[in-house]
């Protein structure tokens, strides 16, 4: 594969595009740099089009065979690890926006990424703060700060390429094992997380959004691995039944 050997099952994910030219162009570069599937969230366009077989030239077996998903969370369901691309630079200190060159280079620090996915959200407003919550982290290509959106088919273009040569680089530190948790193993966590939260009245409904946003990010900035990500749903799940049985203690006291 031309990305070398710490990736495998490489996945473009495309959420909502709505140009038929630009998802044709996107499936081209697939087979340019062999990526091993294309994946469309509710495309906006007809992706089968005329337009968009003739941009795909080679890269039309990408259309044919690609996935299509009505919702982003299924469409990482197996993926070891997520990215997810963002052109805005209206975000606060709490994001964790890094640059694409160092966020490849963290990615060769480690032996074997079984399903790596790669994210890129709508050509006129990108992805929401909710759908880069599902990525482990978020990336930039450094633009102008007066025009910073590319155009989707060039994005995809650059990543695919930074990709490609941080791939071929020599490091001499010794590899690491993958055991990052999952984008799904932390989405799933704070399903529960923020259950148990509104059950103590620590949350309310019209701040939960923020303060669940915010612990989230503390754990996707610590590169949570799998034991540390059971580890707090064992501790939740323990709240949860304490929770219950006390509830049910009071009503029998009550009954």
């Amino acid at each position: 594969m031309i990305l070398g050997k710490n990736f495998s099952n490489l996945k473009v994910i495309l959420v909502e595009p709505n140009g038929p030219l630009n998802v044709g162009s996107v499936a081209r570069l697939c087979s340019n740099f062999e990526v091993d599937e294309l994946r469309i969230v509710s495309p906006k366009c007809d992706i089968f089009s005329l337009e968009a077989k003739k941009m795909a030239l080679k890269g039309q077996k990408f259309l044919e065979q690609c996935k299509i998903f009505d919702d982003l969370q299924k469409a990482i369901f197996d993926c070891d690890l997520v990215l997810a691309s963002c052109g805005r630079i209206d975000v606060n200190k709490d994001s964790l926006f890094e640059s694409s060159e160092d966020i490849f280079e963290w990615t060769l620090s480690f032996k074997k990424i079984n399903n790596l996915a790669i994210i890129f959200g709508r050509e006129d407003r990108g992805l929401t703060n909710s759908e880069l919550l599902l990525a482990n982290k978020t990336f930039s290509i450094p633009t102008s700060h007066n025009n910073p959106s590319l155009n989707l088919s060039h994005a995809v273009s650059i990543v695919l390429y930074e990709l490609n040569k941080s791939s071929k680089k020599n490091f001499n530190n010794e590899l690491k094992v993958f055991n990052l948790a999952s984008s799904k193993e932390v989405h799933d966590t704070f399903v529960e997380i923020e259950e148990m939260l509104f059950r103590v009245g620590y949350l309310l409904k019209h701040t939960s959004k923020v303060k669940i946003s915010k612990f989230k990010n503390f754990i996707l900035r610590a590169n949570t691995s799998i034991h540390e990500i059971n580890v707090l749903r064992g501790i939740v799940h323990q709240i949860n039944w304490f929770l219950n049985k006390s509830e049910k203690i009071s009503k029998h006291k009550f009954d």
